[in-house]
């Protein structure tokens, strides 16, 4: 079993940034990537970055250049810097591990982009 706290999420303005972090705590040996989705009210929930664990990433086309995921191993945590934030960044974002393959998923942490 892997669990997944998310926080970071909050209000910010067009423009602003806010950074992400999701602890990863339990079987964590057994986790071969990480990421952050998020899922906006009435759509379906979308991947926004992935991060293996040989630290090869993956980025959604909409959020390139903005958005930056990173990891801290011996924090066992992963982190999702997003800049230049625009309103349709508006969203839960949900924090998410493939392990013993399965999927986990965190509890998720709003993200409010508006003025």
């Amino acid at each position: 079993q892997v669990q997944l706290v998310e926080s970071g999420g909050g209000l910010v303005q067009p423009g602003g940034s806010l950074k992400l972090s999701c602890a990863a705590t339990g079987s964590i040996s057994g986790i071969t990537a990480m990421g952050w989705y998020r899922q906006a009210p009435g759509k379906q929930r979308e991947m926004v970055a992935a991060i293996t664990r040989d630290g090869s990433t993956n980025y959604a086309d909409s959020v390139k250049g903005r958005f930056t995921i990173s990891r801290e191993n011996a924090k066992n945590t992963v982190y999702l810097q997003m800049n230049s934030l625009k309103p349709e960044d508006t969203a839960v974002y949900y924090c998410n591990a493939d392990a013993y393959r399965r999927s986990y998923w965190g509890q998720g942490t709003q993200v409010t982009v508006s003025s």
